[in-house]
């Protein structure tokens, strides 16, 4: 079979697409042929070797995966060859305390797909059984590649590690990124007011056509006041943030009292200052949100199903055009998910 490798880290990395073996499952195993897989700046941090766990090389990566079971395992039971699926990229044991009570996001001995194995860049991949949730009827393998990875880090972090009432103020960082517009649509249909931000007129014009009654300009210095002045100078109840850096310091500025900010990533920096003084004579709240949990992945494609939250694509590209999609995803510029197809 084809697999688009990672050879060497770089900026960019050094990607081939090689012959491999076509791997075959383990007792516990399905697998997949990959239909269709979206990127994630997980993938640009592999590349560069930017993840403080040590990847394997060759890897092949991908973690967005939706395709067709085409083998099982000897003891698999509740999947067929022919069965549409979703893969969970956040890899889970199974037996640990957290997993035992449906908190797979914080599993003991969990890994990423795409990153500690080879993921789905490539026409077929190898997985445990349990991580595969079944699409519904309604959902298309491009809709569940764009929606089941940054969709359901949303849908955990606005209903799990969050909750948004009718009425509350949310902002929903990057609003044409993949966590940033699902998030748009997630709290508009739980009956919050949204504000957003972009860099671009073209993604703010996004974010806006995504639910989002305001966008706001992170560029400007003075970016939080505006935030403030659209919310009566009360500020958010909850920031929907996975940008990290000095934008995760900012947010603070946009809170109402008790208020909380739920990020999810680190996208232009690990390392942030915080006023504590604010923070705590304010009630508000700093919450780490970390992948989903398996009933959030199967919830996300209920709401695709039901039309409640509908994918952003930007692009599409072949399984031998995706060092162009590297490419795309690059430069920052993109509006939604970038997708590599079969």
């Amino acid at each position: 079979m084809k697999a688009f490798q990672l050879i060497a880290h770089g900026q960019p990395g050094n990607f081939q697409l090689n012959e491999v073996p076509r791997p075959v499952p383990q007792p516990d195993e399905a697998l997949v042929a990959v239909k269709a897989c979206g990127l994630n700046h997980i993938d640009l941090w592999l590349e560069e070797a930017g993840l403080p766990i040590p990847a394997q090389l060759p890897r092949t990566p991908g973690g967005e995966i939706a395709g067709i079971v085409a083998e099982t395992g000897t003891a698999v039971r509740d999947w067929q060859p022919g069965d549409r699926v979703a893969i969970q990229s956040n890899l889970f044991c199974g037996e640990c305390e957290f997993c035992r009570r449906g908190e797979e996001s914080i599993c003991l001995k969990g890994q990423l797909l795409g990153v500690d194995c080879d993921g789905g860049f490539a026409e077929f991949t190898v997985i445990k059984a349990a991580t595969l949730v079944r699409l519904p009827a309604g959902v298309d393998f491009q809709a569940s590649a764009a929606l089941t990875l940054a969709g359901s880090t949303a849908l955990h972090m606005l209903t799990d590690r969050a909750c948004v009432r009718p009425g509350d103020w949310v902002l929903a960082m990057g609003g044409a990124s993949g966590v940033g517009s699902a998030a748009i649509q997630i709290a508009k249909h739980l009956g919050a007011r949204v504000v957003s931000t972009g860099r671009t007129e073209a993604k703010r014009e996004l974010a806006r056509q995504l639910g989002a009654e305001a966008v706001v300009n992170t560029d400007a210095p003075d970016w939080p006041a505006e935030v403030r002045r659209l919310t009566g100078k009360r500020g958010v109840d909850l920031v929907i943030e996975h940008i990290g850096g000095t934008v995760l310091e900012q947010s603070f500025n946009c809170l109402a009292r008790g208020g909380a900010v739920v990020t999810c990533g680190a996208t232009t920096g690990k390392d942030v200052r915080l006023n504590l003084w604010p923070l705590f004579v304010k009630q508000q709240r700093l919450i780490g949100s970390y992948g989903r949990n398996r009933a959030d992945m199967a919830e996300t494609l209920r709401w695709a199903e039901r039309g409640w939250l509908k994918p952003v694509i930007d692009s599409e590209f072949k399984l031998g055009d995706a060092d162009k999609a590297f490419a795309r995803l690059r430069t920052q510029g993109q509006l939604g998910k970038i997708l590599v197809t079969a």
